[in-house]
């Protein structure tokens, strides 16, 4: 009796490993008829015979894999269920399972460009991230994921994201491969060492070298800490910051960025500190002194601020900003002598204090002039500093001045 029941179950496994075989080659061979429909249909029928038999479980999910992904048909559901399916293969098969993974890549990033350029940012991020699920050695992938979700102000998933790149060490650093176009005489960077020495040989390209990028790491943890900012998470975005300037003390990019993320949050004076800190270990740098001599402005400390506008202009000749906010912080004056004016009364005292007043307000006048003038030479569209000067040129009498100034506000506003 023992034996009947030994031969029946013979029997059966047999005819489920038949099964099973049979459903896969009907997979096989519908997939590379590109009828996916139909090898989705015959893997169904493999499942309906589960567990799978060991020598077949890589094939089954490689063909799985191969319908779902469907030659880049498969929507981004599909392409999750593919990588999973991608990860349970061992062995046998891995080599035909890498050259898929691949193609999928390939797919992947060709979908997440064509979307970046057509402005989806949103579906671009998903397929970014998707390449790097197949591709875990390529992190810049993940890093774009990132970067476009930030785009499209997806902040919690950007967040998750920055936080994973954060965990694995990502810094993006890389060697680039440079030399100029001999025949346009313009740099141009290669994908590897080799490329650039063929073309140098082939005296296309000239004056080879290589550089380190710069790493972006700073950029990671400055939008992870503004993203908790948004997400009025004050006290985590702190502790980022903290946690980086740690390691990097000396790093004047992570201090701008908390000075920034302090700023966000109104804390002035700690924003200010870490300005001047910043400046002390980068003293040429004019965005600093800039930044700086707005803080002591808003704070009214305008012989201060007049100070750094003054060094930002030395630093950088063409700086505007700095030149308008010269010229506002001369004619914040106006305002209480103008007050002053307005309540004087009819006596002769007044008539006389009435006179130094006005001519206190025309010499205000004069002294913002050259700031204004050289503001509207380094940008001739800066309609705000025309339209100061128009009205100066007008209180002041220079007619001809008002006249030509009236002409290119009117210019401007025209969109000429």
């Amino acid at each position: 009796m023992k034996k009947q029941i030994i031969v029946a179950l013979t029997l059966s496994v047999s005819a489920l490993s038949f099964a099973q075989k049979k459903e896969l080659r009907a997979a096989e061979k519908a997939i590379k008829g590109t009828n996916y429909a139909e090898a989705k249909s015959a893997l169904k029928q493999v499942e309906a015979y589960m567990p799978l038999e060991d020598k077949y479980k890589a094939d089954y999910y490689y063909l799985y894999a191969q319908t779902l992904y469907a030659g880049g048909a498969g929507s981004l559901s599909d392409i999750d269920e593919a990588i999973k399916s991608l990860g349970n293969i061992e062995g046998s098969l891995s080599a035909e399972s890498a050259e898929l993974k691949q193609e999928m890549v390939n797919s992947l990033l060709s979908k997440g460009n064509e979307s970046y350029e057509g402005n989806d940012y949103a579906q671009a991020s998903q397929y970014f991230e998707k390449a790097y699920r197949l591709s875990t050695k390529d992190t810049l992938f993940l890093y774009y994921a990132a970067a476009t979700a930030i785009n499209v102000q997806d902040f919690d998933r950007a967040l998750s994201i920055y936080e994973e790149l954060k965990d694995l060490g990502y810094t993006g650093v890389k060697t680039e491969y440079f030399a100029t176009n001999a025949e346009t005489n313009k740099e141009e960077v290669f994908e590897n060492k080799n490329m650039r020495d063929i073309s140098v040989k082939a005296k296309s390209h000239i004056n080879p070298g290589e550089r380190t990028t710069e790493s972006k790491e700073p950029e990671i943890v400055k939008n992870i800490a503004i993203i908790y900012v948004n997400k009025g998470d004050n006290e985590k975005a702190i502790e980022a910051m903290a946690a980086a300037r740690a390691q990097s003390p000396d790093d004047v990019n992570l201090i701008l960025t908390e000075a920034n993320v302090h700023y966000k949050m109104g804390n002035t004076e700690k924003f200010k500190a870490l300005l001047e800190q910043a400046t002390k270990m980068d003293p040429t740098n004019p965005e600093l002194q800039y930044n700086l001599g707005v803080i002591a402005a808003e704070s009214g400390e305008t012989e201060q601020a007049k100070g750094y506008y003054e060094k930002t202009i030395e630093l950088d000749p063409n700086y505007v900003n700095a030149y308008i906010n010269l010229s506002a912080i001369v004619l914040s004056k106006e305002e209480g002598i103008i007050k002053e004016m307005n309540g004087l009364g009819s006596s002769k005292k007044d008539d006389l204090r009435y006179d130094e007043l006005r001519q206190q307000r025309q010499d205000l006048y004069r002294d913002a002039v050259p700031y204004l003038e050289k503001a509207l030479a380094v940008d001739s569209q800066n309609i705000n500093a025309a339209k100061t000067l128009m009205n100066i040129y007008s209180i002041l009498g220079e007619t001809e001045k008002h006249k030509e100034m009236k002409a290119k506000v009117a210019d401007l506003e025209a969109g000429n």
